[in-house]
């Protein structure tokens, strides 16, 4: 699976994101719409996690999916 699934089917994905990760807000998933640097983007915002960090945290979770 590539991230277009999920930028595609955003909808289904934002409860499991909402689930992982519960500081983002409903504004936030809104925001986000599916795009990667988007959710990394608020990771690092909400968590305070180095830009490393917040992309092993989206891979691994991004490899649960499959």
């Amino acid at each position: 699976m590539d991230w277009n699934r999920v930028e595609g089917n955003w909808k289904q994905f934002k409860g499991n994101v909402k689930e992982k990760w519960g500081k983002l807000t409903d504004d936030d998933l809104n925001v986000i719409d599916g795009r990667r640097d988007q959710l990394e983007g608020k990771l690092q915002e909400r968590y305070g996690y180095a830009k490393d960090q917040v992309r092993k945290d989206v891979d691994d979770w991004f490899s649960g999916l499959k």
